[in-house]
């Protein structure tokens, strides 16, 4: 196929053969077009339709390769993360080739540090690359893993030269010597007069003499694609089925800025073919670049990946998702003791569904059921509270002993613990465990738990359990009963032997008190609060950890206030 393209060199002369190159090359995109396995690139009346959506989103695993392309101009946005998992499904239930390309043609924003960043993102969502960049050494330098690269466009440089060369040569591009204030003065007629804001420089027509006058005076060039008129690009979108654009709506545009660097539809489609990428899934906002890049890949003679455009995530008040809606970024989200299980989850249900009533899923499960024939076409909203959720619901899912890997850490920061796997922690985890959405969760109800708030429970006039009990009298009673046993040594000797409801029962009788009469005030005067987990259990928990925990208030320090009040009251 590249063979037939180069046919369609132009002799330069005047214009450089324009009308020419248009005839030659209208009669090598009917050859392309009857040979490429593209998706579907098109002149209306010159090609057939390609084989449908639905048949290209189950090809042959063999040919599987998809990848992810981030910019590192920052941290890794929610919306890129969901590109890179649709991706790493597709590959890993097709038994593909996931790929990670670095995109850093942005000298100006593109920095190391978020590279890095976005990578170890990466790696904290499980999602693994067969192809890309590697952690490295000491210094965090990156190595690489695969044979397509390099995978970073910052070291391609020669390859986008090369081509675009080569689109020269064969006339599918040109020199364009036009200034920036020549440029800026295009824009403004065309403004004035109401015209399409594309290209109307000379340098599409000029002279072999000409351009050669320019170069021989060493003024700097942009390299600009020659646009075909009356021509019209369809692709079959996964996701969004036929879409179609006409060339006459698109000037001649730059594909090597002046200083040598790609712009981004030009490396984009190169590195894509030089990879051979089989899939592109990404968010629907690159659907207009499909335009550029399809002419790209057809001048080239490069097949076209299949497309798959996904519906974009927005804010629950249907805006583009922003930093004013709180976090946004993975990273933001690891910090807030998300699972990554949880938001590979979350981030999978936005804008997918297996057609079942399912929302709970493994990532095994998730690469087992994924296809992209499942994606919608409307925008997804990122809802918060149901993250939140859902991050419950793989936290509660966690065995005893991947809890307490993931709530040890958070509670030892708050002073709480030394590791998950203090005794009093693995004792408390069933208590913990009841209403967790986040991590974090665990530090309130650990901090409850060990600490005594009675004097503020019973200050609280809004806590009608409580002002309920001191108006009957029934929080002294229990009071006075619970502190004589405690000097007696039957309530500590009930709460080391798990027996606090025998003991409870006995000063039920002697109270003539039953039911939530009796379990409310020993709630409070015990644990210093009218609700929270089983009374007995709490307890313990305070047992172990108390000389552990310098924030535990113990059984004797609890009976000593309580009795300061029961005194004065």
């Amino acid at each position: 196929m590249m063979a037939s393209l180069k046919a369609c060199k132009v002799v330069p002369g005047r214009g450089h053969g324009h009308a020419l190159l248009q005839r030659r090359y209208t009669r090598c995109q009917r050859v392309f077009l009857t040979t490429s396995s593209s998706t579907a690139v098109s002149q209306s009346k010159a090609a057939a339709p390609s084989s449908s959506a639905a048949a290209a989103a189950s090809p042959s695993s063999s040919a599987i390769r998809v990848r992810f392309a981030p910019s590192p101009t920052g941290n890794l946005h929610v919306g890129g993360a969901r590109t890179a998992l649709f991706n790493w499904l597709y590959a890993r239930n097709n038994g593909g080739t996931f790929v990670v390309r670095i995109e850093d043609t942005d000298t100006a924003r593109s920095t190391r540090e978020s590279e890095q960043a976005m990578i170890r993102d990466l790696r904290w969502l499980g999602l693994d690359w067969d192809e890309g960049p590697q952690d490295g050494d000491e210094d965090n330098e990156v190595g690489v893993l695969g044979e397509k690269g390099p995978y970073r466009q910052s070291e391609r440089t020669t390859i986008y030269q090369e081509l675009a060369q080569q689109l020269i040569d064969e006339g599918h591009a040109y020199r364009c010597f036009c200034t920036d204030e020549e440029l800026e003065a295009m824009k403004a007629e065309a403004e004035e007069k109401k015209l399409p804001p594309i290209y109307r420089g000379p340098w599409a027509n000029a002279t072999e003499e000409e351009v050669q006058a320019k170069l021989d005076a060493g003024e700097t060039y942009a390299v600009r694609f020659r646009v075909p008129k009356d021509d019209r690009v369809e692709i079959d979108d996964i996701v969004r089925g036929r879409v179609g654009w006409d060339t006459n709506t698109l000037g001649d545009f730059v594909i090597l800025r002046s200083n040598g660097l790609p712009v981004y539809n030009f490396c984009v489609a190169v590195d894509d073919a030089k990879m051979e990428i089989s899939h592109v899934i990404r968010a629907e906002e690159h659907l207009p670049n499909t335009l550029r890049q399809a002419l790209v890949y057809r001048a080239l003679g490069f097949p076209m990946p299949t497309f798959a455009h996904c519906s974009l995530i927005l804010a629950p008040d249907r805006s583009k998702l922003s930093k004013r809606h709180g976090a946004t970024s993975v990273g933001q989200f690891k910090e807030l003791g998300y699972l990554p299980e949880a938001m590979n989850n979350y981030l999978a249900m936005l804008g997918w569904n297996d057609g079942t009533e399912k929302e709970i899923y493994t990532v095994e499960e998730l690469s087992e059921a994924f296809s992209l024939d499942r994606i919608t076409k409307s925008p997804a909203i990122f809802d918060l509270d149901k993250l939140k959720w859902m991050n419950g619901q793989h936290l509660r899912a966690l065995d005893d002993s991947a809890l307490a890997d993931v709530l040890g850490p958070v509670l030892s920061s708050k002073g709480l613990a030394s590791s998950g796997s203090d005794e009093h922690v693995v004792v408390a985890l069933p208590l913990l465990r009841e209403k967790l959405e986040l991590a974090e969760d665990a530090t309130d109800e650990m901090s409850a738990m060990l600490g005594y708030s009675f004097e503020d429970t019973i200050a609280n006039a809004s806590d009608k359990n409580c002002q309920k009990e001191l108006e009957s009298g029934g929080l002294k009673k229990v009071a006075d009963a619970m502190l004589a046993r405690h000097a007696e040594g039957s309530l500590g000797a009930a709460i080391s032997e798990g027996n606090l409801k025998g003991l409870l029962k006995d000063v039920g009788k002697e109270l003539e008190l039953k039911g939530k009469g009796l379990f409310m005030p020993t709630r409070i005067v015990l644990t210093g609060r009218s609700s929270g987990p089983d009374v007995g259990e709490q307890l313990r928990v305070v047992s172990l950890a108390e000389g552990a925990v310098d924030v535990c208030v113990g059984l004797d320090a609890r009976m000593e206030r309580l009795k300061a009040w029961a005194d004065s009251a």
